[in-house]
């Protein structure tokens, strides 16, 4: 099997095929078998690719994947516990809240945390309040 990105010559759309070989390329382009997803034409040409080459370090030691992996989960779960030690946990009230404090309609002494859709994240942004998200590993331990 072989993968080529081909390119409509009439909308310059770009997109992948696979053939069973080059040769049936050849083939099926000279009976005008290829077509467009997007505009129908035949007008289909193999355009510029790069061969994708394997890394074999990387597959050499997976151990050293796994340990940076889990100075990542490390550092994750400090940064968890500072914010669970220093801020209020609000839950799913994350959007309401933060408005609240950010419109001064609520006095605090601590932070907040807690859950937010993306939707809600932009909302807050496009409000001008300051909000972050962080990766949040869950307890396994229950």
């Amino acid at each position: 099997m072989i993968k080529y990105k081909l390119i409509c010559k009439n909308c310059d759309l770009t997109f992948d095929s696979w053939f069973g070989c080059s040769e049936e390329y050849e083939k099926l382009k000279k009976k005008n078998f290829l077509n467009c997803h997007q505009c129908n034409s035949n007008k289909i040409e193999k355009t510029l690719m790069a061969p994708k080459l394997i890394n074999n370090s990387k597959i050499k030691n997976p151990e050293k994947n796994f340990k940076k992996l889990d100075n990542v989960n490390k550092t994750i779960r400090q940064y968890q516990k500072f914010i669970k030690d220093n801020f209020e946990y609000v839950g799913k009230n994350f959007a309401y809240e933060a408005r609240s404090i950010h419109y001064n309609e609520k006095k605090t002494n601590k932070g907040i945390y807690g859950t937010a859709s993306n939707e809600e994240m932009k909302e807050l942004r496009d409000e001008g309040v300051e909000v972050e998200m962080i990766p949040w590993l869950e307890d396994k331990s229950n």
